[in-house]
């Protein structure tokens, strides 16, 4: 049984870490969130504001998912469950600036991804210097209920982290939308465009997933000399395609988790 929660945001990416959670059985906890429906079930309290979590709840953790922008305005109304362990999900807020605002340094920092939703994502996390043993082990189990969970000491890692498997999702969305999209130009329905877009990439995913081989050995495995997948990868791979967009891609999304921590 996972020991009560507080979930601070209800959103996409709490909201599919509170079905992880309930999935594993989960103690009556409590999420707050302004734009949900205040609801009451067996193990779960939605209220709109912190007012509204009941006098005698005392969290194990408190789950921090708000966007970083309401961040300063929004943390000082947690800051009163000091013995609760804090793990921040928001993109660029560091541990110093967390623990200041909580007037705690019992502070995880975290990046998950939104494949989290189906129990696939990972999870990047760094433990502040307050973290005690069982607080640790809870929040790794919070973040197992998701997904694969990766710890490291170095929290300028997080941002980086942020750019590379938080935003990636978005950016394995954006080649499924171009498939389509390219397929419908070469006369392919709009139906058929769709279904060879989506399964190719969830179908490469997959198989990436289960092979111990490198991707580059997987896609040269891809590539016949000579054939249709050369001809199109040699557009892809141009110096100024490709490669330099991905890095300046990743670069930029970066230096916006950096700027978010203000």
């Amino acid at each position: 049984m996972i020991p009560p929660i507080l979930l601070v945001g209800f959103g996409k990416m709490g909201g599919a870490m509170m079905t992880g959670w309930r999935e594993q059985g989960l103690a009556p906890s409590v999420a707050v969130d302004p734009n949900a429906t205040p609801a009451h079930t067996d193990n779960l309290r939605v209220v709109a504001r912190a007012a509204d979590i009941p006098a005698d709840f005392a969290p194990a953790a408190i789950v921090l998912a708000v966007k970083p922008q309401v961040a300063a305005e929004t943390l000082p109304f947690y800051a009163r469950f000091k013995g609760s362990a804090m793990l921040s999900i928001m993109a660029g807020r560091s541990i110093a600036w967390l623990s200041g605002k909580l007037g705690t340094d019992a502070v995880v920092r975290a990046m998950p991804n939104t494949p989290a939703a189906i129990r696939q994502g990972i999870t990047v996390a760094c433990a502040g210097p307050g973290i005690d043993a069982v607080q640790l082990a809870l929040c790794d189990r919070l973040l197992a209920a998701i997904g694969t969970v990766v710890w490291t000491p170095d929290e300028g890692l997080i941002d980086p982290v942020t750019a590379v498997s938080g935003g990636g999702p978005a950016y394995v969305f954006l080649l499924a939308e171009l498939l389509e999209r390219a397929a419908i130009e070469q006369g392919i329905p709009k139906d058929m465009a769709r279904a060879l877009a989506r399964q190719t990439v969830a179908g490469a995913g997959a198989l990436l997933a289960a092979s111990p081989e490198d991707a580059d050995v997987l896609r040269r495995n891809v590539t016949s000399p000579g054939g249709t997948t050369e001809r199109a990868l040699a557009v892809m791979m141009e110096p100024r395609a490709w490669p330099e967009t991905v890095s300046r891609a990743i670069e930029a999304a970066t230096l916006r988790s950096r700027e978010l921590g203000g």
